[in-house]
């Protein structure tokens, strides 16, 4: 079988490597500059340009009718714009969104979507739109010769290369796109300020970017609200064109409620709504006993916040809400714009002012050498009619008897073609001898402009003060005040999730094998609570909900939770091994609650201890905190409260049935160790196993003691503690007979 001979002739080959390459940078700079970033001179991307221009094209202007969008889409997708009509509507949907747009190009007539689902607008068939006076400032001057033009995709029409903006609409309405390796954020700003700024600009070309800023004060966003950002950070942004500025909601008390009445740029509604309803269900807001959406067409953004009382910290309220909801948003600033260079680069607020100004001069001077060039056109044609009045039968008879008359009018009256041709072109109406004057007039007319053209042209000055004259009367005629007001506060500080959970007496209550729950109150009995089977009760301990709960393991390691999120009693809880991560085959000895500033007892079984502050204690680690260090084959013991009040004792109870009770002021205060010696256990006997601390307790003053052994309970009233006192670290006093196998310790309150 003959094998099929490849002719690779006339092909051009490259390396994969040099071909991959240049079809990637040649896709990443169509991106770059013909699709994501905006250019300085109307601060437009390509489909936004084709969309104002077709609609220019179609006759959409302010005061005309409007048409149905899928009319301008059609127009904009087959004459200009190859690409998918959705995107293309989806463009022109944002252009006439007034909570998207500072100064909205298009008027749309239909739904066009709102803040709480931008992306709800309906299809084009529906809608109809046509420009708004605004887009003027970007159409006004376009066919008098201030702009290139192009072919478009497929060589059968021409289209504008840049829009003559008479404004510098790149910051107006801002601008944001992904292209490849790069983006851009532009916030949009007032008309006034900027407009302002260019002037001063014009007028003071060394003018300092704090000059600047006296006019342009900060973004100005369609939604209003409030740009907290520190003056130092807006000016950070404006001098290197990159930052984040954070924009929080407005809101004010009304009849003891809260009312949001302007969101942060792109925030929803129904979002915000949702996230502090989500912390309501969660319990998180106990303040707020109501949340309300009363936006209506009047009043397109009202939310109500309905406190729990007047006493409620408004402030404080809100400040957690903005440091937790959308309330407020950090939004991205990066002025990152193609210059007239045709380069992408990050521009600070000067270069971008002073580089659209150098645009706008050489729009004007376009636009003036444009009318010059038709003014000094049009007497040159007058100047042949006036010959032609002036010697009106000599011209009659000339085109009635020559074959040819064009070129013997030129030989005979030293016309040029231009002159000829349009005495050629004369109706005969127009040789009546009112039309001479008429053209002395014009000419006069026009005379008299083209010395004003040109004294503009040949001054530098006279050119700049024509520019400033434009941007006030636009600044006029277009501008309004501020929607964004600009305030310095403090950051927002989300209150302690302690302090958003009501204070309840709970207690805590945990088994032997580690199961933990929370039952409502003080007054339960731990031990008559049911247990899983082969589960026991182990500890319990009494404090609030908005408490942090603590627990400690056999390795001397404490652990937090939240007790406000812990299972209810009603129930045989759950197994904190689910919550925390202990180490391999340690168990839970006992567990804490109280104010931070409550000392415990940490003791080990070796007669060791000390006091610790539960504010040391807190751990945030799965894995816990590592605060009592046991010795060799010592037991971590069951922790107990203890006050520091004076008459307070510490019980200590062994194994061979001795109790000592020392004033509580010898045991030191230490955030993690082994302490000091509580109870004078031998080092000999304890590491034989003989003999080794039992149990440890904190005794309030005149409190008695009660000792458990087995089933049994023997209460000693303060009186009979007396034999049992000593010093810290002896040996103690032999319990009376049958009392001396402790098992527990505890004061009797």
């Amino acid at each position: 079988m003959k094998e099929l001979e490849l002719n690779f002739e006339g092909v051009e080959r490259l390396p994969l490597k040099e071909f991959t390459e240049k079809a990637y940078l040649d896709y990443s700079m169509y991106v770059i500059l013909d699709r994501a970033l905006p250019h300085i001179t109307d601060g437009l991307k390509p489909v936004q340009r084709r969309i104002i221009y077709a609609m220019s094209e179609l006759g959409l202007s302010a005061g005309q009718k409007p048409k149905k969008s899928a009319r301008t889409v059609g127009d904009v997708i087959g004459k200009f714009h190859p690409h998918g009509d959705s995107a293309c509507y989806e463009a022109m949907v944002l252009m006439a969104q007034s909570f998207s747009y500072r100064y909205p190009v298009i008027d749309g007539q239909g739904n066009w979507g709102s803040p709480d689902d931008p992306k709800a607008f309906a299809a084009m068939r529906y809608t109809e739109a046509r420009l708004t006076p605004y887009a003027a400032t970007l159409l006004a001057e376009l066919g008098q010769g201030t702009s290139d033009w192009q072919p478009n995709f497929d060589g059968t029409l021409s289209e504008p290369v840049r829009l003559p903006a008479r404004l510098p609409n790149v910051l107006l309405n801002g601008a944001s796109g992904i292209a490849v390796g790069m983006s851009t954020d532009i916030p949009p700003h007032n008309l006034r300020e900027v407009t302002a700024a260019c002037i001063h600009l014009l007028e003071h070309p060394g003018a300092t970017l704090d000059e600047l800023l006296e006019h342009v004060r900060g973004p100005d966003f369609p939604t209003g609200a409030e740009l907290v950002s520190p003056a130092a950070d807006l000016r950070a942004i404006y001098a290197t064109g990159n930052g984040t500025l954070r924009l929080r909601a407005g809101w004010e008390r009304e009849e003891g409620e809260i009312v949001i009445s302007a969101l942060p740029w792109q925030v929803s509604g129904n979002k915000v709504l949702e996230q502090i309803a989500g912390q309501m269900r969660a319990k998180k807001l106990p303040m707020v006993e109501d949340l309300r959406d009363e936006s209506d067409h009047e009043n397109p953004i009202r939310l109500v916040i309905v406190p729990r009382s007047n006493r409620v910290d408004y402030e404080a309220l809100m400040a957690h809400l903005f440091a937790t909801t959308d309330l407020e948003r950090t939004i991205r600033v990066n002025l990152n714009i193609i210059g007239l260079d045709g380069r992408p680069r990050v521009m600070d607020l000067r270069g971008l002012l002073a580089e659209w100004l150098e645009y706008r001069l050489q729009t004007v001077t376009r636009r003036l050498q444009h009318r010059l060039d038709k003014v000094e056109s049009r007497l040159h044609v007058l100047e042949g009619l006036l010959v032609a009045y002036l010697n009106i039968d000599e011209v009659i008879r000339i085109i009635r008897t020559e074959d040819e008359p064009k070129p013997v009018l030129m030989a005979s009256f030293g016309l040029s073609d231009t002159q000829a041709e349009a005495i050629l072109e004369l109706k005969l109406r127009h040789l009546a001898k009112l039309e001479e004057m008429k053209i002395r007039g014009e000419q006069d007319g026009l005379a008299a402009e083209r010395d004003r053209l040109q004294k503009v042209l040949g001054s530098k000055a006279r050119l700049k003060k024509l520019v400033r004259e434009e941007l006030t009367a636009d600044a006029e005629k277009h501008g309004d005040d501020r929607r964004t007001a600009i305030v310095e506060r403090a950051a927002a500080q989300a209150l302690d999730e302690t302090a958003l959970v009501p204070a309840e007496p709970v207690t805590l209550v945990l088994s032997q094998r580690g199961w933990v729950r929370a039952a409502k109150g003080h007054e339960i009995d731990p031990s008559s609570l049911s247990y899983r089977s082969g589960d026991a009760f182990l500890a319990a301990a009494r404090g609030r909900s908005n408490q942090a709960a603590m627990f400690l393991d056999s390795t001397g390691r404490v652990y937090s939770l939240p007790a406000h999120g812990l299972p209810s009693a009603r129930g045989q809880g759950e197994p904190l091994s689910g919550r925390l991560n202990p180490p391999d085959g340690a168990s839970f000895a006992g567990v804490l609650i109280g104010a931070p500033e409550d000392r415990w007892l940490l003791a080990a079984s070796d007669g060791y201890g000390f006091l610790a502050p539960l504010a040391e204690l807190a751990s945030r680690n799965r894995s816990g905190k590592h605060v009592l260090k046991a010795s060799g084959k010592a037991r971590v013991l069951r922790p107990a409260p203890a006050t520091l009040a004076e008459g307070a004792l510490v019980a200590t109870a062994s194994s061979t049935g001795k109790l000592l009770c020392f004033p509580v002021a010898e045991l030191p205060e230490l955030a993690r160790g082994r302490g000091n010696k509580m109870l004078g256990i031998e080092a000999k006997k304890f590491a034989a196993g003989e003999e080794e601390m039992v149990a440890a307790v904190v005794l309030p003053p005149d409190t008695a003691l009660k000792v458990t052994s087995g089933q049994r309970v023997m209460t000693l009233k303060p009186r009979d503690l007396e034999p049992y006192l000593g010093e810290r670290a002896r040996r103690g006093a032999l319990l009376p007979r049958g009392w001396r196998k402790v098992d527990a310790l505890e004061p009797d309150l």
